[in-house]
């Protein structure tokens, strides 16, 4: 029996919905445990989506987000309001405005990330023994190979 089979399609799809539920589940809780430092999720998404992708448009985020170029115009707006971004005169189009993160926005960003990652090791150390805890990084290796796929 090959990997494509119906017999093994029927597991496979079910341990796929299981990772959806699980992977959406993590996030929430991650963010419940560390909070959003009184910013929107929008707002963190954009803060994100520069942190990886440096200084974007208005118009840029706007379609990374997938939201109107108003409605991203009233998150850049609060955002510069707390600090986090800075614009500057696009280099070939004067007319736009480039984005991009303050040191205030990447220290959030790092402090943010921080301690998420402590609230996870201590989940992991605290409840899988060493043995499931090696389980565990081969199979966060495995997720990497399958989104390293799509780049």
């Amino acid at each position: 029996m090959n990997k494509h089979s119906p017999a093994s399609a029927i597991p496979l799809a079910t341990t796929v919905g299981d990772l959806r539920l699980v992977v959406g589940r993590l996030k929430r809780r991650m963010r419940e445990e560390v909070g959003s430092g009184g910013l929107t999720w929008s707002q963190i998404s954009v803060l994100g989506h520069l942190d990886r992708e440096g200084p974007a448009t208005v118009t840029a985020l706007a379609r990374a987000e997938g939201v109107r170029p108003q409605s991203m115009g009233a998150t850049v707006a609060a955002l510069e309001g707390a600090g986090m971004l800075a614009g500057e005169p696009h280099p070939t189009d004067r007319r736009q405005v480039l984005l991009s993160l303050t040191p205030a926005a990447r220290e959030w960003i790092k402090a943010s990330r921080t301690a998420r990652e402590d609230w996870l090791l201590h989940v992991i150390q605290g409840r899988l023994s060493p043995a499931e805890q090696k389980q565990f990084a081969r199979g966060v290796e495995l997720l990497k190979r399958l989104v390293d796929a799509w780049q």
